[in-house]
């Protein structure tokens, strides 16, 4: 350990010397044997902490890494701050997790640490996707859940997804108050391993079907589904947690051709046909579109692993099958759904949407003209499940998304909401079907309503702890160095979510916003571009966020107003000056 810091080699003895288990031990020795110094210093150089995701990392020893230790440190340090903030009550937790490798063993070890606690454990007997745990614990009036996932991440990750009263993820006071309780266990002999089966209560069925019901009550056109209830679907879990309530929930609402992909609706935390299970990737929809083809599906959809985000694809003029982005799936969704409210009259005035800062601001402008209000909050659904918390009783919720491909329909959960959002986007497709257009023929009509917009991800990664520092680095850089122009627009306002402020440019007026701290910046130029930039809370990578859009005066203009939207966005990502 002589190539080490000497901080981590403190910290990777006490794991040697310490009350862990031989298995532990014995492959933190094969790394030092191998003088894997690299990745000894990424395992054990922090402790992982609370993101926009919760607790995400690769598996492995490692205060840094997903472990028995690090899931038990977690859980015994929510236990005790369950028990500061509910005194004198039984506390009461729901557990779920997805198909990730060990998700079941790390769910039991979270259980057995939480009863040894004396907390009331609701088990659910087998993988279930997040949304239904965000019901489960407003359903079973819960003080906080867990459900153990990874999401999206490749193969080697696991996460711990931490929830709270209301059904949403935690958030401020809460996490930062957490995270303390976690930092003030120095010793895995304070963690309770010791599970009292008394306290765990096995759920399962029942909840599948009072949440099922709730699924159903989102369909705002019924007789669309009635008129199109043949319409041609192809659907994959991607080996995930959707792979039973996705299909039982578009049945339910009348859905008749649901067309599964066999080889991904088999449970395998290996994820052996796709590279990456990510249905925001096209590979990982390659088998779900070959078979569209083959049969003549007019839609497809994929889920990720924990069943909350999903990806789609519809047929175009051509017949030929085109994946929409987060953006695009989430305005046309808005779009629906709002003129379905209209169309009934139940546009009052009191109604709202919610999505995230980094997300398309054609929704805000679908609002807008129809009398709802938007409502902008920082990345990550835990936001957006907050507000809906705070503005519960006092408006009504329709819809929340955000550009990665999450969304809410109704308000039975506080979470992003792969299921009920299937549901309703077969729906939608079946309406305009009956309409005689299809969702790609939709798409384009919003355009020539409201304007194309168009939106671009830069995802750049950087792993380990030099990744981290290069990352701060980066945003350090775009904070104190705000660019003057981007793509040949004239940067005016420049928002810095961490320090909570707005600077206008020419005068140099500085004024504050009413969010909470978040490490976010973002650019607003003289046309109407917006650029934002983040680290990502749950993977070791930084995102910029260009969003750009001009007029479409009809559809036959689409193709050079979309050029000229593509060439604005790699001219500002040239000015970005980032790799």
């Amino acid at each position: 350990m002589d190539n080490l810091p000497s901080t981590i080699t403190e910290r990777i003895n006490s794991w040697l010397h310490g009350n862990y288990d031989a298995e532990t031990k014995s492959a933190i020795q094969k790394q030092l044997l191998t003088g894997d110094t690299d990745e000894l210093t990424d395992a054990f150089y922090k402790d992982l902490e609370f993101g926009t995701g919760g607790l995400r990392g690769i598996m492995g020893p490692g205060t840094n890494r997903v472990n028995k230790y690090t899931i038990g440190t977690a859980t015994q340090g929510l236990s005790n701050y369950l028990k500061k903030v509910y005194p004198d009550q039984q506390i009461k937790v729901v557990i779920a997790h997805d198909n990730r490798n060990n998700a079941e063993h790390f769910a039991r070890i979270t259980a057995d640490v939480f009863s040894a606690n004396d907390i009331y454990v609701y088990f659910f007997d087998g993988l279930r996707p997040t949304p239904e745990l965000s019901f489960a614990i407003r359903e079973l009036n819960c003080h906080s859940g867990i459900m153990l996932t990874a999401s999206h991440n490749p193969k080697e990750y696991s996460g711990y997804k931490a929830y709270w009263n209301h059904g949403g993820q935690v958030i401020a006071p809460h996490d930062k108050n957490i995270i303390d309780e976690v930092n003030n266990i120095e010793d895995v002999e304070q963690i309770n391993f010791r599970g009292k089966h008394d306290y765990i209560e096995k759920i399962g069925l029942e909840i599948d079907n009072l949440y099922l019901e709730k699924v159903k009550e989102a369909s705002v056109n019924p007789q669309a589904i009635k008129n199109q209830h043949d319409l041609s679907i192809v659907f994959s879990p991607i080996h995930g947690a959707a792979v039973k309530l996705v299909p039982d929930a578009l049945a339910n609402i009348g859905f008749t051709n649901i067309n599964l992909i066999e080889e991904q609706c088999t449970i395998d935390g290996n994820f052996p046909t796709v590279v990456y299970p990510n249905p925001e990737e096209e590979e990982a929809l390659s088998m779900a579109l070959n078979k569209a083809k083959l049969i003549g599906a007019e839609l497809v959809m994929a889920t990720d692993p924990d069943g909350d985000r999903v990806g789609i694809a519809v047929k175009n003029n051509e017949g030929e099958m085109t994946l929409l982005n987060g953006n695009q799936t989430g305005c046309l969704l808005i779009r629906y759904l709002l003129n379905a409210w209209a169309q009934k009259g139940k546009i009052t005035g009191s109604e709202y949407i919610v999505k995230t800062i980094v997300t398309s601001y054609l929704m805000d402008k679908i609002a807008e003209s129809n009398g709802v209000s938007c409502y902008n909050v920082l990345t990550g659904f835990k936001y957006i499940g907050d507000l809906m918390t705070k503005l519960e009783g006092k408006q009504t919720f329709i819809a929340g998304g955000e550009e990665s491909y999450g969304y809410l329909i109704g308000e039975h959960a506080r979470d992003k909401d792969a299921v009920v959002a299937c549901t309703v986007i077969a729906e939608m497709t079946a309406y305009y079907k009956d309409q005689g257009k299809s969702l790609y023929d939709a798409l384009f009509d919003m355009y020539v309503e409201y304007g194309l917009y168009k939106e671009k991800l830069i995802s750049i990664t950087k792993k380990g702890k030099s990744g981290s520092e290069q990352i701060q680095d980066l945003m350090s850089r775009f904070r104190k160095t705000p660019p003057p122009s981007l793509g040949g627009e004239k940067v005016i306002t420049a928002i810095d979510y961490q320090a909570g402020t707005e600077t206008d440019i020419k005068t140099g007026t500085i004024k504050g916003i009413d969010f909470p701290p978040s490490n976010v910046l973002q650019f607003y130029t003289s046309e109407g571009s917006i650029i934002s930039a983040r680290p990502s809370g749950t993977e070791p990578k930084i995102k910029f966020y260009i969003s750009v859009n001009t007029d479409l005066p009809n559809r036959e203009a689409y193709s050079g107003k979309n050029h000229q939207l593509d060439n604005l966005i790699e001219s500002i990502r040239k000015d970005l000056n980032v790799n």
